[in-house]
């Protein structure tokens, strides 16, 4: 099971977000595991909205992660931009249209900080 919980202050500003665990959802197939396609969409949108933020935004970010585990910690250092707040949404709604669909591999979650 994949959990990312956003942080936001509260007035609804994003101040980071942490996505921890794999989705489970690899079959088996011909005898062989199958890759996990639900965790590498979640791994890309993540990595694509960190790299976004980061490069094309030029937000600063304190990005903690471990492969192993699949956790990443993102902490938001500075006040966002409009574009990096549209770009978060971006990601939460895509997040969310998953887990409708896989319910059991990945759960969205928000907290007030």
């Amino acid at each position: 099971m994949t959990t990312v919980t956003f942080e936001k202050d509260e007035h609804g500003n994003y101040k980071g977000f942490t996505c921890f665990g794999h989705a489970g959802f690899a079959k088996k197939r011909f005898g062989k595991q199958q890759p996990d396609i639900l965790c590498a969409a979640i791994s890309a949108l993540t990595a694509n909205t960190v790299n976004g933020l980061t490069e094309i935004a030029g937000e600063q970010l304190t990005v903690t992660e471990n492969e192993e585990t699949g956790f990443l910690r993102c902490v938001i250092d500075s006040q966002l931009k409009e574009s990096s707040k549209i770009l978060l949404d971006s990601y939460v709604l895509s997040l969310q249209e998953y887990s409708k669909q896989y319910s059991k591999n990945l759960t969205v979650n928000f907290k007030e900080v």
